[in-house]
Formats: C-alpha cells, structure tokens, sequence
C-alpha cells in the first residue's frame, strides 16, 4: 500500500487512542485480579500445592499480561501517526 492509503487508513486522533487503550486495560486487569484471587483461594485450601498453584498463576498472569503490553504498542503507534 501507498504512504498515502496507510496515512488516510490510520488516521487516528491520539485522544481516542488514549481511551482506547484505558478501555483494553480493563480487561486484563480483572484477568489479573481474578487469577491471584483464584491462587490465593486455592493455596488456603490446601497449602501443599501452593507451588503448582504459583506456577499456574504466574504463567497465566503473563499471558493475560500481554494484552496490555499490545495495547501500549497498539496506543504508541496509533499516536506517532
């Protein structure tokens, strides 16, 4: 594609990009607050698998996390346009 047909396709004002990324940010914070919340719950239910429950639970915590890191990307290259 043209220079021009991407410039009149990501004309983006940077204020809407800003609160469309406030927006995306909701989602994975409550996928953060629900995953500790879950291993928090489950090692108090039995504290000998407080380990596996971690291990779940960072490794869920990053993959809920990188939506935010592509909405920040998502933001930065909606606003440099």
């Amino acid at each position: 594609m043209s220079d021009t047909v991407l410039a009149q396709v990501a004309n983006i004002n940077p204020g809407l990009a800003a609160i469309g990324y406030g927006l995306g940010a909701i989602g994975p914070g409550i996928g953060v607050g629900l995953i500790f919340a879950a291993v928090i719950n489950g090692t108090a239910r039995q504290p000998e698998a407080r380990g596996k429950l971690q291990t779940m639970g960072y490794s869920t915590f990053v993959l809920s996390e990188v939506l935010a890191l592509i909405g920040v990307v998502v933001y930065f290259i909606a606003s440099n346009r």
